[in-house]
């Protein structure tokens, strides 16, 4: 695959990157050296890797799912803007 200069500017837009003509060039065959290197890597035979989270094997500490209000609803409601009767109050805003 390959970038043109139009395409570098789209991607420079959407990245809201402002970017000066002179630098077009540039930026294109980084893209085009990034495109190539991801291509590569497609060629290569994972069919025997395991698919993992991190280089180093880990065990992730398990609780119990409960769930329960936090026990302090004082300090909850305390930064809320409007509370009633232990809850948030918001504005209607259906009619």
């Amino acid at each position: 695959m390959s970038v043109d200069q139009a395409t570098v500017r789209r991607v420079a837009h959407l990245a809201r990157i402002a970017v000066r003509e002179e630098e077009l060039g540039h930026l294109q065959s980084e893209l085009n050296s990034i495109l190539h290197f991801v291509e590569q890597l497609g060629d290569l035979d994972v069919s025997g890797v395991a698919p993992l989270t991190s280089v180093v094997p880990t065990e992730l500490p398990m609780r119990e799912d409960v769930v329960n209000d936090g026990h302090y609803p004082e300090k909850v409601l305390a930064n809320a803007p409007d509370a009633e009767g232990g809850f948030f109050t918001v504005p209607k805003v259906v009619e």
